[in-house]
């Protein structure tokens, strides 16, 4: 089943708190607070699981400066260390995989160094997805603090 999830499909999903300006998505730096080598890469970052984009989306919005992604294939979510979801809405933007690259090391995401222009674009309401999103317990939260220093 890994592998299954590792092959690009023709559309790929990439989800935000913002809204995009213009008519493409511009190639980023992403914003992790691991200096983790892959995340060096200016790109637009997309996965082949919606589930996963809905949850990237919910976890960039505004009032968030620490979070990730837990779960990835069999039952992902969320885990939002510093902040909470401040925005009304996030996106989800369904894109064509055409120029999309895997991440190095497999790690089930894709990224493309050009500006992507969106199939579809869909806004959804915070409120209505927020059960995928938890504060973490004390451990991984001491953990995680361990990692920043």
């Amino acid at each position: 089943m890994w592998e299954e999830k590792r092959m690009k499909s023709k559309v790929l999903y990439h989800g935000s708190g913002k809204r995009m300006i213009g008519n493409k998505l511009l190639p980023k730096k992403p914003r992790d607070l691991n200096n983790i080598k892959e995340n060096e890469y200016r790109g637009i970052y997309a996965t082949n699981i919606k589930k996963l984009a809905t949850i990237m989306g919910l976890t960039s919005g505004r009032g968030i400066s620490g979070s990730c992604l837990m779960g990835y294939h069999k039952n992902p979510y969320g885990i939002i260390y510093n902040g909470w979801p401040k925005n009304k809405y996030f996106y989800v933007y369904t894109l064509h995989s055409d120029s999309f690259k895997n991440k190095p090391r497999g790690s089930g995401q894709w990224i493309s160094s050009k500006s992507v222009k969106p199939i579809k674009i869909e806004k959804f309401e915070v409120k209505d997805y927020i059960h995928l999103v938890r504060k973490p317990t004390k451990k991984e939260l001491k953990e995680w603090n361990k990692k920043l220093k």
